[in-house]
């Protein structure tokens, strides 16, 4: 379970605002799937909605949250490339989207995180992406946010700042089709 490739910071370790709330992210989310403050939308408001015993059963499994770097505070963008089908040949396709799922956080403070695509009602990515976040997230077309099973593992102390989404159902890994995803929040060199 260690990764034995990130270092031991002992100078962010659990000290670190993002790396506390990413893992409490993990936390929430696991006791999801098992089972206020001023901020409307936030980290905080979003763990307490996906495990309050108040609200509606909802079946959210997923804190959808955006990092965002240290020195020139952009947004984080994740690329992961995967395999796909376009007619009779494979190939590869680069995806990229600043919206991440924790998958797990390590006692270092490297995390595994999921790529999540913004998806339209029909199913499809939106236009070529961006280097702000709201350039995922065109107008008023995106309903949902797709899990793509693309992993990158990253160290949470490189980062200066989180915020989260509200709590969603993604929709799950299963329904992902690169091959049909349309070239957007996706790189497509054809």
């Amino acid at each position: 379970m260690f990764d034995e490739n990130c270092k031991d910071d002992l100078e962010c370790k659990d000290n670190t605002c993002v790396c506390r709330m990413v893992r409490k992210i993990a936390r929430a989310q696991a006791e999801a799937a098992s089972e206020g403050s001023d901020c409307e939308v936030g980290c905080k408001q979003s763990v307490d909605d996906l495990l309050s015993p108040a609200t509606p059963t909802t079946d959210n499994d997923t804190v959808p949250f955006v990092l965002y770097c240290k020195g020139d505070c952009v947004p984080f963008i994740g690329s992961g490339v995967v395999q796909a089908m376009a007619g009779a040949n494979t190939v590869f396709r680069c995806f990229e989207s600043p919206i991440f799922r924790v998958s797990r956080v390590k006692k270092d403070c490297c995390a595994e995180l999921e790529l999540l695509l913004p998806v339209t009602a029909g199913g499809s990515t939106p236009g070529p992406g961006g280097a702000s976040v709201c350039d995922y997230f065109p107008g008023s077309s995106i309903r949902n946010l797709q899990r793509t099973g693309i992993c990158i593992t990253v160290d949470l102390c490189d980062f200066v700042g989180i915020t989260c989404l509200e709590p969603v159902r993604a929709l799950p890994v299963s329904e992902f089709n690169p091959s049909n995803t349309v070239a957007g929040s996706s790189k497509n060199y054809d």
